[in-house]
């Protein structure tokens, strides 16, 4: 069951309260074990939770002595962050629909878990699919499983989420 300030964000943003049946996404509650990690991409301070960071540090130590530099992108985003994200978008004109091919909506998105991450490597835009071309995506597909990462997004995906080659999520312990 969708929490009713979950469904009031939605009525909000106009997205249809049959949206968690069929987007595909389990609802995801605003984690409350965080740890901050190092700083992403941007500068920016990223947080994740506890046991997926640990995982996290352990996978970067193992890329690293296989000569590839995992990078955060983004980690942890709230239900409230999502809204604004969202807005944002909706602001600039674009429809509705498309955002949810590319973001999901506040309480379903994975990175409210604080298990999830956008990962990038030097010399690779971030958050683009040519991500899936370098040594580093190559790496997560043969040894993230590993350390407890699974690419969440792969191609044709049921969620009906865009190809995200760079968004990989902590399920383990």
């Amino acid at each position: 069951m969708t929490p009713p300030e979950i469904q009031a964000i939605h009525a909000e943003l106009g997205i249809p309260a049959h949206y968690p049946s069929f987007c595909g996404l389990d609802f995801q509650a605003d984690c409350q074990s965080l740890v901050a990690t190092e700083p992403d991409v941007f500068g920016r301070q990223p947080y994740l939770d506890e046991k997926a960071f640990i995982a996290w540090q352990e996978m970067q130590k193992a890329a690293s002595a296989d000569g590839i530099e995992l990078q955060i992108v983004s980690a942890f985003r709230s239900a409230d962050y999502q809204k604004n994200l969202l807005q944002r978008k909706l602001e600039a004109g674009q429809r509705l629909e498309d955002i949810l091919k590319v973001n999901a909506a506040p309480g379903f998105s994975e990175h409210h878990s604080g298990c999830a991450l956008d990962i990038t490597t030097p010399d690779y835009a971030p958050l683009e699919e040519e991500f899936e071309n370098s040594s580093a995506f190559a790496w997560l597909c043969a040894y993230g499983k590993n350390f407890g990462f699974s690419m969440s997004f792969p191609k044709h995906n049921s969620a009906g989420i865009a190809y995200e080659p760079w968004h990989w999520k902590y399920t383990a312990g």
